[in-house]
């Protein structure tokens, strides 16, 4: 199943897509599905509208070409960012892949969707974009093993985070600053649940994920190289802390690529989607 936001006479609304029939509002397919993407998943009743988008007529899909997506939506309780969890993007930053998973929160503040332009803070010299696979947690969980995790993952979704590198290098203590800035975490324009995406590659691990800037630098990495996993990060964090519907962890990039204004950054997922963003100064 495939969710997503599109804007409809000038309101963000809720959305199921199909890849077949195209794009339909959720409140189309169920009645009770009015409201905003993050309330659908909340509501404990995404399996109730995979059945209504099963059984709705073509005549409430539109073409994916005349709607416009944005950001799944605004404010998620949670953002977990995870660094250098691949060896190669800590191999960028002249550092070695952390014994605990090195992990850090953003702000709703950041949020930007496809086709939104990423400002480059005036403070950053050095801002680099990254492509991530983000989880997106489906129901609540706390204290829970790594075998049962994934168990709470509604699904994935194209993620494009941005760092401040100059800022970050200058102190490790800088982080939480360095990726806090307006702007510095797109995602969309789908989320796809899990099934979906094992029924595509098999496993979740041999997903992979590319950045790309203006289509010929890019940064490629498969799941299975990530030193954390997504099941071992979810068990992890929800030791820290309890994690909610819409939650999203944001499991590491496979490679950050230098981006300056006028450059377009995408994040390459087969299967998932790809997000693209322009690159503006701030």
């Amino acid at each position: 199943m495939r969710l997503a936001t599109i804007t409809e006479n000038d309101r963000e609304t809720a959305a199921v897509v199909d890849p077949a029939r195209g794009v339909a509002p959720a409140v189309d397919v169920a009645d009770w599905a009015e409201g905003d993407l993050l309330a659908v998943i909340s509501s404990g009743r995404v399996p109730d509208l995979r059945k209504a988008a099963q059984d709705a007529p073509d005549t409430v899909f539109r073409a994916r070409e005349s709607v416009q997506f944005t950001a799944p939506y605004r404010h998620p309780r949670l953002i977990w960012g995870i660094g250098l969890n691949y060896r190669d993007h800590a191999a960028d930053l002249s550092e070695d892949v952390p014994e605990e998973p090195a992990s850090f929160i953003k702000g709703d503040h950041t949020i930007i969707g496809p086709g939104d332009p990423i400002p480059l803070p005036e403070q950053s010299q050095h801002t680099t974009s990254e492509a991530e696979m983000g989880i997106v947690i489906g129901s609540y969980c706390r204290n829970v093993s790594e075998e049962e995790a994934l168990d709470h993952v509604f699904g994935v979704v194209p993620v494009l985070d941005q760092t401040a590198e100059d800022i970050l290098k200058r102190n490790p203590r800088f982080l939480t600053r360095s990726k806090n800035f307006p702007g510095f975490f797109s995602f969309g324009p789908e989320i796809v649940s899990l099934d979906e995406v094992e029924l595509a590659a098999g496993r979740l691990e041999d997903v992979e994920v590319t950045t790309v800037v203006n289509g010929t630098q890019t940064r490629t990495n498969t799941v299975s190289n990530m030193r954390y996993r997504p099941s071992f990060l979810i068990s992890f964090h929800s030791r820290v802390m309890p994690l909610f519907p819409g939650d999203i962890i944001s499991p590491g990039t496979p490679g950050a690529i230098h981006v300056t204004p006028g450059d377009v950054a995408e994040c390459r997922i087969p299967g998932v989607g790809t997000l693209v963003n322009p690159v503006v100064q701030g």
